[in-house]
């Protein structure tokens, strides 16, 4: 991993990370406890090599912190509305607080009845959507989670942005080492690989986004607009989730959103969905977790198609960039190192609405292992 990286580039421990980290949010007012699990929540995502999530993302939250746009001290309420649903409002807070509030809430309601669906709504970008599916995943439930954004992503046949990146998590348990799990955008690409690539002076690969003349373009500067992935899959996909997401969770979708990058001063408004669901409900569901073990061996074992290519197994990836970054860092590019280290930011403003209102018991995050 490392050799693909520029040689300017600094490899910071996970734990210097989690120091900076903490340090700035708490400086914009988060709560000791919530600073801490946000920012164990974005270095994990760097740990496992999704550096459009990870540790870059806490800039832009500094920011929007302090723009008014997220609460730091939100309040946010539960409501069950069924044996097995619940609606969460977010209360404009951390999209990876209330996602995470959200999916506990919904590991709940599948271990009393099998099955449990929280939507959630007045959110945030919550990072890597992995995060959540691999939460009910250790709790020994399958996790499924969506969210949505902004209109990044032209429709099939279109050339102007209409829906977001979107992205899926399903994450299953395994006897053998972490759970099996899906986490991909809907998009040829993210838009914060997109900010990233702006941010080092890094060109795109070419086929993922398109300029404001609607024309291919590897010009991470010149990006208006990115590509579905898979043609008419990933945008028939985004369609869906976004109104899973949005218009269910009586939030707007698409080009309605809020802009993620723009007006830092406007509420994002932003919707997800999150399940899990109880294997032992089912006639395998004994026996689940063991079998998806014997999947995954099988599934490495199988002939390649040609030498140096591994197959492999959904998350695979992920865990072996944690494994090298564990013992050689993670990788900060000199525009990061920058901003994360950079002191001298605006204090945060008071909301007129939520920031003086004592928060419950009841809204604290959960405290997940990864």
């Amino acid at each position: 991993m490392s050799a693909r990286r520029p040689p300017q580039t600094i490899y910071l421990p996970a734990s210097k990370l989690r120091e900076v980290a903490v340090s700035r949010l708490r400086a914009c007012g988060v709560p000791s406890a919530d600073a801490q699990f946000v920012a164990d929540s974005l270095v994990q995502t760097s740990l496992w090599g999704i550096d459009s999530h990870g540790i870059a993302r806490l800039p832009h939250y500094l920011r929007r912190l302090q723009a008014g746009s997220i609460e730091s001290k939100p309040v946010m309420r539960f409501a069950a509305t069924g044996p097995c649903t619940g609606s969460l409002d977010g209360g404009h807070g951390l999209g990876i607080l209330v996602c995470h509030r959200a999916m506990q809430e919904a590991i709940r309601l599948a271990e009393a009845s099998g099955v449990g669906i929280v939507g959630c709504h007045h959110s945030t970008h919550c990072g890597a959507i992995g995060l959540y599916g691999r939460a009910a995943a250790k709790a020994g439930l399958i996790g499924i989670a969506f969210t949505h954004s902004d209109a990044f992503v032209v429709p099939h046949g279109g050339n102007k942005a209409f829906l977001g990146t979107n992205p899926i998590c399903i994450a299953v348990p395994s006897d053998e080492g972490p759970p099996v799990c899906l986490d991909m955008a809907t998009a040829a690409t993210t838009m914060n690989r997109v900010m990233n690539a702006r941010r080092d002076g890094q060109p795109l690969p070419a086929g993922v986004a398109l300029d404001r003349d609607g024309q291919p373009t590897t010009d991470a500067h010149a990006v208006a607009a990115l590509l579905p992935m898979a043609e008419h899959k990933g945008y028939a996909l985004a369609f869906l989730i976004d109104i899973l997401c949005g218009p269910l969770n009586g939030m707007p979708f698409g080009p309605h959103i809020p802009p993620m990058y723009s007006g830092f001063a406007a509420r994002r408004n932003l919707g997800s969905l999150m399940m899990a669901l109880d294997p032992a409900r089912f006639p395998g569901g004994r026996s689940l977790s063991a079998v998806v073990a014997q999947m995954a061996r099988e599934a490495r074992r199988q002939t390649r198609a040609a030498p140096g290519v591994e197959v492999l197994v959904p998350g695979d990836p992920e865990y072996r960039a944690e494994r090298i970054r564990s013992v050689e860092g993670i990788p900060v590019e000199p525009e990061l190192k920058k901003e994360l280290l950079n002191t001298n930011g605006a204090k945060p403003r008071r909301s007129a609405t939520r920031n003086n209102v004592k928060r419950s018991a009841k809204s604290a995050p959960c405290r997940i292992q990864y």
